[in-house]
């Protein structure tokens, strides 16, 4: 049973950037699907991005296209969610998972949750 931790959600002006971390604790990490996803106060929980287990490929939601990257390092066991131009409506607390699904797959598809990193936009 893989553990993820989250790491470097804080407070940003709006238009700045973000680079949000996730580390597993198992070596079975480069046999993952790895996905974020987000949570704000009275919402539903949102897909943001998902990436193949190689990265060769990548999922984002219509709202975060052009502005986040999704990337992996399989050597560090690690994800990562790079945020530019952050807006108000990216305020959330961010969810790193782990899977077995498509990069197209939903959150049913993944087995392991971080305990998440909150992220908050100042307008």
């Amino acid at each position: 049973q893989e553990r993820l931790v989250e790491s470097g959600g804080g407070l940003v002006q709006v238009g700045g950037s973000l680079r949000l971390s996730c580390v597993a604790s198992e070596r079975t990490f480069n046999t993952y699907t790895m996905g974020w996803f987000r949570q704000a106060p009275g919402k539903e929980r949102e897909f943001v991005a998902a990436i193949s287990v190689s990265g060769g490929e990548t999922n984002y939601a219509d709202s975060v296209k052009g502005r986040f990257t999704i990337s992996r390092d399989n050597a560090k066991n690690t994800l990562y969610l790079q945020m530019n131009t952050l807006k108000p409506e990216d305020t959330a607390v961010y969810l790193c998972t782990a899977g077995h699904g498509s990069v197209f797959a939903g959150w049913q598809s993944y087995h392991a949750w971080g305990q998440g990193t909150q992220v908050t936009i100042s307008a």
